[in-house]
């Protein structure tokens, strides 16, 4: 029910210009009155419940019959407070807010999907590659070559736009690129060795090292169901190694080493990369030209051109054609699934990006074991289990 009020007031042209400044009668409102009884004024309202309020008019206009007189007429429309018209602006705002949030949802879930799909795909392909060519040097070299020369074709016809950086960008890359080339490296030399089930499953015990690192080296304190959650993840290793049929300590220790890499490249990027504009796609494709200028001279001194020859003639006999396929494949889908995983950083929080990538790596060993046809023993699988299990808690301990 709408409640109207008009009020009117009157005053001579005397009074009117006896005045130097006319000023209005001041509108005096209550608080939302329960019971309002008839004034003794020509205007009157009255309502059994609480007003909100809604619109004031005011109009001045002459008397017909006295043309020297003013009258004030002030009309004020008001709502019952139980019965007030819905805020459609609200409606509306929060409507589109919905639909951003669900927008939001399915584009991380494709995120997520993609990464994973295209790491169980590089997975595949750098195993395939690294059995009929054991050089992981040169692999891993090609793997940076192919993403650095995608995204430098990629700037310079304008498909994506190149990053503005200055000198203080590189200096503070440069140790984030060292910890990431190491890393690359040694998990490449550790799939050489050994299969890629287990490399992954010694690979799920980072968070034991970046506590550790956080603890000893930056004097960085936890809460105790943090340390907690390390006793599964360390204990699962341990009896995953202990049980693994092929076990080989060069890829044991590669795995390890990679381990404690990747753990000081996220240290050192966070130190250094605060402020810093620079996209995930981008901040990739910077680390890996860095990475790359860094690694081409180690792989030519450790193997070199002519091992590299002889080893490619020996693949190309063995499998054909199809292997030059399958070192393109590696090279690309690394770069692709590294590149979504940065840009997928950017969109949700590190706790939902560690929670993803303990996901990804169950993907990769339960793919990798049904594709090659690996041997796990069932004391190995759950040792498996019980380390990916610690690494989920970690994340949570640490929410």
């Amino acid at each position: 029910m709408i409640s109207s009020v008009k009020h009117a007031s009157s005053f001579t042209s005397a009074d009117f210009l006896s005045r130097k400044r006319f000023s209005a009668p001041k509108q005096r409102f209550s608080t939302l009155p329960t019971i309002i009884k008839n004034s003794t004024s020509s205007g009157s309202f009255s309502s059994q419940k609480p007003l909100h309020v809604s619109t004031t008019h005011q109009s001045f206009t002459f008397s017909p019959n006295e043309q020297p007189r003013q009258l004030l007429q002030t009309q004020c429309n008001a709502y019952e407070a139980d019965r007030s018209r819905p805020l459609d602006i609200n409606i509306e705002v929060l409507d589109k807010q919905a639909r951003f949030e669900a927008a939001q949802r399915i584009k991380i879930g494709i995120y997520f999907a993609t990464w994973w799909a295209l790491n169980v795909v590089f997975n595949i392909y750098n195993k395939k590659v690294l059995n009929a060519f054991p050089y992981p040097w040169l692999t891993s070299t090609l793997s940076l070559a192919c993403g650095s020369l995608m995204m430098l074709v990629s700037w310079a016809t304008r498909i994506a736009e190149a990053p503005k950086t200055d000198l203080d960008f590189w200096k503070t890359l440069f140790p984030v690129a060292v910890a990431h080339t190491i890393g690359h490296v040694a998990a490449t030399v550790s799939m050489s060795k050994v299969a890629v089930s287990f490399t992954h499953i010694i690979k799920s015990g980072e968070p034991a090292f970046s506590v550790l690192v956080s603890r000893f080296l930056l004097g960085e304190t936890f809460p105790v169901p943090v340390y907690l959650s390390l006793l599964p993840i360390i204990g699962g290793c341990a009896l995953a190694a202990v049980t693994e049929l092929n076990f080989n300590m060069i890829g044991f220790m590669g795995a390890m080493i990679s381990n404690l890499a990747f753990v000081l490249r996220n240290i050192f990027s966070k130190k250094g990369m605060k402020g810093k504009s620079v996209n995930g796609m981008n901040y990739y494709a910077c680390l890996s030209i860095m990475s790359l200028l860094i690694l081409t001279p180690f792989a030519f001194a450790v193997e070199g051109p002519q091992m590299w020859a002889a080893g490619w003639q020996n693949a190309l006999s063995q499998i054909g054609p199809n292997f030059v396929w399958w070192v393109a494949a590696q090279s690309i889908f690394y770069h692709l699934y590294n590149q979504v995983s940065y840009m997928s950083l950017d969109q949700i929080s590190p706790l939902t990006f560690s929670i993803g990538n303990t996901m990804k790596r169950i993907s990769v060993i339960v793919s990798s074991i049904i594709i090659f046809h690996t041997p796990v023993q069932p004391i190995n699988a759950l040792g498996a289990a019980i380390a990916i299990l610690g690494t989920f808690l970690y994340s949570q301990a640490k929410a």
